[in-house]
């Protein structure tokens, strides 16, 4: 779930800079679409299925297709390849606009499936976290599901389904992680007949914390609906601020005392630093490498692959590691209380 904080930071860039492209701006282009229209678009025009499934119109359809001849004509020029729309020219399969990213998110979407069934299966049902980790999982699932439709298809809906799952996933992860941090969550206290939670001395401040996410995320949400003008640049200092604290927290958790101001566990000492605690540094550190290939974008290779289905690529291995961590931190002995 953590990529999101770079990759929705960079696409809101992006799109800021991508209302209009030097491609779509050019008069070539908009000649060719005025051309390819008057010539083909009449009331009894059809497109081929997939055309139609992936909700492509006959102007859409001259857009692409003037954009790849230009493409064409400056590739045998040997001029710079043009973005339109914001966007480099992919060639499409099945109607899906960046195909490689599509099958990348899909990448992403299984690799949290397969965390989430990790902590099912490995992490104890009694566990104070392991409802928190599912949940996040499964938001994270639904941010790569719409993330696929999008690359399949950019639309305003579509786009604004992908900007706001991964701000709930960026958001919950933010959540969880404070809740864990803090200790906010249940507290098993075992007695001879059963296991009662409780939040300790810190029920209203747990449940604060959860109606603060809940309001930031709404009205983050309504701000950005009732625009006229989806506001990118604010939607990306959003998801940054989030990011931000969001890494800086396991950062923390990664560093060894007295550097590291947290306590990790709530049944050990502040001074107890696990062994695997410096995964998170190394998480954090991958996911910014990885964040890389989205500023030093490029053409993409035989228009299918660009920097930005690369770190789609390169997110789905690091989810990987990260639940890996996550089950690891919740198996410590620390987790249980003196009694057990």
């Amino acid at each position: 779930m953590r990529p999101f904080v770079y990759r929705t930071c960079i696409l809101a860039l992006l799109a800021t800079l991508a209302i209009a492209s030097s491609g779509d701006r050019s008069p070539e282009f908009r000649n060719c679409i005025s051309t390819c229209a008057g010539n083909r678009c009449h009331p009894w025009a059809t497109l081929p299925v997939d055309l139609r499934l992936t909700r492509w119109t006959c102007i859409d359809d001259c857009k692409y297709n003037c954009m790849h001849m230009l493409t064409d004509n400056a590739v045998q020029s040997a001029k710079d390849i043009q973005q339109y729309y914001g966007k480099w020219p992919f060639w499409r399969f099945m109607g899906m606009q960046e195909p490689a990213s599509v099958v990348f998110s899909l990448w992403n979407m299984w690799s949290h499936i397969q965390g989430a069934r990790q902590i099912r299966r490995r992490v104890p049902v009694a566990h104070p976290m392991r409802s928190y980790y599912l949940v996040c999982a499964y938001v994270s699932i639904n941010a790569w599901i719409w993330s696929a439709v999008f690359h399949a298809r950019d639309l305003p809906q579509t786009e604004k389904l992908d900007y706001f799952s991964a701000a709930l996933a960026i958001m919950y992860a933010l959540y969880h992680t404070v809740t864990r941090m803090l200790h906010l969550y249940p507290r098993v206290t075992p007695n001879r007949n059963t296991s009662k939670f409780n939040n300790g001395l810190r029920p209203s401040l747990s449940m604060a914390w959860a109606i603060l996410c809940i309001v930031v995320y709404i009205a983050h949400v309504t701000y950005l609906s009732i625009l006229p003008r989806f506001d990118y640049s604010y939607n990306m200092a959003f998801n940054l601020a989030l990011g931000v604290m969001h890494n800086l927290l396991w950062l923390l958790y990664s560093l060894p005392r007295p550097a590291s101001l947290l306590k990790r566990f709530p049944y050990a000492p502040k001074s107890y630093h696990p062994s695997y605690a410096y995964k998170t540094g190394v998480f954090v550190a991958l996911t910014t490498a990885a964040t890389a290939l989205e500023v030093f974008d490029f053409p993409p290779v035989y228009r299918i692959l660009d920097a930005h289905a690369l770190w789609h690529l390169s997110t789905a291995p690091i989810a990987k590691f990260w639940y890996d961590f996550i089950v690891e931190d919740a198996l410590d002995e620390s987790w249980r209380t003196p009694q057990q």
